[in-house]
């Protein structure tokens, strides 16, 4: 039987609004469906119980909104990127809205899952939830410092680590922080933990459910002896008509 040659995806979209409370494996069953439904030929595993080849980056916090999810298909029938984008979001429900849909190449560019180095967030507070006046100058100290220990919580017990190797950058832009953190299966930062720490910092019982969180962009990092994270979108390219 003469051999399919398929072509590898990358799919980037963005979940807002309601969209925020579904989970990952609810994610993974709405885009099956709506790759149906948008036509585009994907390839399925072989055996005796064959499902869609698809792979998500990296798997988003329930309550979390974001503008840099990233899922890998393969397609057995070509369909330029522009035609992609209009079918998928002909058929997208809102607060789901896909902005890329690119080729990558075999190679250390093809899985996503592992490819994910570091992740861009912007965190707001709530209104009412705000930390107290000053403490935009209190969050430069708190990075200043050279080591960052927090107590993290495994499934059989507590340790403590310093965090601050895994916060590449921190800054504030109108009453909101800006982050970029280590992520991925290496080392995987929570913003959510940092924000603790630094409650911890200024003395501040943070308030539950305080934080809004949005993850801006997913990279890779393609660098050798010091990090080149580049978008995980970059790494392929738009199919022409």
């Amino acid at each position: 039987m003469e051999e399919v040659s398929v072509l590898k995806i990358r799919i980037k979209f963005s979940k807002h609004g309601a969209m925020k409370f579904i989970g990952h494996l609810d994610m993974m069953r709405f885009f099956q469906k709506v790759l149906r439904r948008a036509e585009i030929d994907i390839a399925f595993t072989e055996g005796f119980s064959p499902h869609m080849v698809m792979s998500f980056a990296l798997p988003l916090g329930v309550g979390m909104t974001s503008d840099s999810e990233y899922v890998d298909i393969e397609i057995k029938t070509p369909v330029s990127s522009q035609e992609a984008l209009r079918r998928l979001n002909a058929v997208m429900v809102e607060g789901v809205h896909v902005t890329s849909f690119r080729r990558i190449e075999e190679g250390k560019a093809s899985k996503a899952m592992s490819l994910v180095a570091a992740a861009d967030f912007t965190v707001a507070f709530r209104e009412g939830c705000e930390p107290p006046q000053g403490w935009q100058a209190s969050w430069e100290a708190f990075l200043a410092q050279e080591q960052i220990i927090v107590c993290k919580k495994t499934k059989k017990r507590e340790k403590e680590e310093d965090i601050r190797p895994m916060i590449y950058r921190g800054e504030c832009r109108d009453g909101k922080i800006c982050m970029q953190l280590a992520a991925g299966s290496a080392a995987n930062l929570k913003p959510e933990l940092v924000l603790q720490a630094f409650a911890g910092f200024i003395g501040w019982e943070m308030p539950e459910f305080a934080l809004l969180v949005n993850r801006d962009e997913l990279y890779a990092d393609t660098g050798e002896e010091e990090h080149t994270f580049v978008p995980l979108e970059n790494l392929g390219e738009d199919i022409e008509e």
